[in-house]
C-alpha cells in the first residue's frame, strides 16, 4: 500500500474510532469530513482494509440508506449485524431501522 493510500486511511480510521457505541455513520459523511477529493467509495475502500483491527469498529459504518452493505467483509457476514445489534441498534432485513436518529456525522461533531 503506497503512503498516500496509508495515510488516507489512517484518517478515515480515525474518524471511525470516534463513531460512539450504539450509533452509525455513512460512508459519504465520513469522506465528506475528510475532505472534497474522497468520495463515499475511498471510504469503502479503507474499510475493506481494516481486517484484524479490532480498534477501528468497521461495523458502525453503512451505506447512505442505513443498509449494512459491507457485511460481505465481515467473517462470518452476519457478525457487522450481530456487533451492531451488541451495542443496541435494530436492524431488519439488513437495515438500521432508526438510522435518522442514530446517524452520527463527522461534520457536526466537530
Amino acid at each position: 500500500m503506497t503512503k498516500i493510500i496509508s495515510d488516507t486511511y489512517e484518517k478515515i480510521y480515525e474518524i471511525v474510532r470516534q463513531i460512539p457505541e450504539g450509533r452509525v455513520s455513512t460512508y459519504g459523511l465520513i469522506a465528506k469530513y475528510i475532505g472534497e477529493k474522497f468520495s463515499a467509495r475511498v471510504v469503502g475502500y479503507a474499510m475493506n482494509h481494516v481486517h484484524n483491527r479490532e480498534d477501528v469498529p468497521a461495523h458502525r459504518v453503512v451505506n447512505r440508506n442505513g443498509l449494512l452493505t459491507g457485511k460481505h467483509h465481515f467473517n462470518p457476514s452476519s457478525l457487522m449485524q450481530q456487533l451492531l445489534e451488541n451495542e443496541g441498534v435494530e436492524i431488519i432485513n439488513d437495515k438500521v431501522i432508526n438510522f435518522k436518529e442514530i446517524v452520527w456525522d463527522p461534520n457536526e461533531s466537530h
